[in-house]
């Protein structure tokens, strides 16, 4: 039997290196090792009861066939009412798409817009998928560093620099994943000065985060500010980090209508709708008691506060404050050269990140793989024992170093 070759989208792309961290920390814990996991983009929250009853009473009245690939009623509309309250915009049915999370929805988006050659401009540090999304389906991303000076955001300069004939999309996503950076009305307002100049490019907008925003003012979409670029705008969300539902996969956008029909076309030969039982839990999120949402925020302003804290007070390490998600991206450069006690010189930070593994018990994902570094990521979406202990062991970690 001849070897199986994979296709050429298959090689073009990368395992996802968050994935492949967390597998990485299962084994470990598998052989027995305790470690103090620092990696997971996912709530450490259950998700909230009157969710979960919606789901069970979905389920007791028999809301387990297939659904239209747009979606139920009640979450089409409830998903509209969402829409118009946090952008003050009016869309219709014909201009949301709902899929497997929010994930799912950019991949089609990508795949539902791209030919051969299309440019995608990625601002690193980025998502570790935005790239390989995009060559997955034969684009060609364009990354843009956007250093910590400049805050880890694209800079009109920097956008003004990328564009050509040939893009077809920017991607700005606020607040960021990995660094916690959340685009002011002011920077959005500049950005969006520069591209209305370009009406061949389409802007991704990933606000899954939003909800978890440390700001004392309301945070701002591109397309609330921006109204007129509203027929070129993906604004990419759903319920998995601000309800902790990342393994109810629900995800949402809201676009101009012919590309959502083109999402919704590739998505009912995909997967033909959402989960209907995910679909329910997912309307009464969006429409229940958002409690949960502000307490789950305070609890990670209140870990951000300690985990931010804690590595500035170590020598070789420094990280700015996150203004939403809950990741740090915290600086090593001042580690980068130095030796560790068996020798081995820190030549980078995938260096740094396992020696912290090994030498310290701490899994954390190093900032190359977002595209900038020398840093590495941690998430505080876990309890504040474990963040304390993991500073301490980072710190003792760092001291060993010479």
């Amino acid at each position: 039997m001849p070897e199986f070759a994979p296709a050429s989208r298959v090689s073009r792309i990368k395992s996802s290196a968050s994935v492949a961290a967390a597998a990485r920390v299962r084994e470990l814990k598998a052989e027995g090792r305790r470690i103090l996991d620092l990696t997971v983009g996912e709530p450490d929250f259950d998700t909230p009861e009157h969710i979960k009853a919606a789901a069970l009473e979905a389920i007791a009245q028999g809301e387990t066939k297939y659904t239209s690939v747009t979606g139920t009623p009640a979450l089409q509309k409830a998903i509209l009412q969402t829409l118009e309250v946090r952008t003050g915009l009016h869309y219709t049915p014909a201009e949301i798409t709902i899929g497997g999370g929010a994930k799912q929805v950019i991949f089609i988006a990508f795949m539902a817009s791209l030919d051969a050659d299309d440019e995608v401009i990625v601002p690193a540090p980025y998502w570790v998928s935005y790239p390989d999304m995009v060559l997955a389906n034969e684009g060609t991303p364009v990354v843009v560093p956007c250093g910590e000076e400049a805050g880890f955001k694209l800079t009109p300069e920097a956008l003004a620099g990328a564009l050509t004939p040939r893009t077809k999309w920017v991607i700005l996503n606020t607040p960021s994943n990995p660094t916690g950076a959340v685009y002011s009305p002011t920077e959005l307002r500049a950005l969006a000065d520069v591209l209305a100049g370009h009406p061949h490019v389409y802007i991704l907008t990933d606000e899954i985060y939003d909800q978890i925003y440390f700001g004392a003012d309301r945070l701002t979409s591109l397309v609330e500010l921006a109204p007129e670029l509203k027929d070129r705008i993906l604004a990419v969300n759903g319920v998995s980090k601000a309800y902790a539902m990342t393994g109810w996969r629900l995800g949402y956008a809201a676009g101009p209508a012919p590309l959502i029909a083109a999402i919704n076309k590739l998505q009912s030969q995909i997967s033909s709708c959402p989960s209907s039982v995910s679909q329910a839990a997912a309307a009464a999120a969006l429409t229940g008691d958002q409690g949960f949402v502000r307490e789950s925020r305070e609890i990670y302003r209140s870990r951000r506060d300690k985990a931010v804290a804690g590595l500035n007070a170590i020598d070789g390490l420094s990280c700015t404050t996150p203004e939403g998600a809950f990741y740090a991206y915290v600086n090593c450069s001042g580690v980068i050269g130095k030796v560790t006690p068996e020798g081995q010189v820190i030549a980078n930070d995938q260096d740094f990140t396992l020696y912290l593994l090994d030498a310290a018990s701490v899994a954390s994902i190093q900032g190359s793989a977002y595209g900038l570094g020398p840093y590495f990521r941690i998430s505080y979406a876990t309890s504040l024992d474990i963040i304390e202990e993991s500073i301490a062991a980072i710190d003792k970690a760092v001291q060993a170093l010479s």
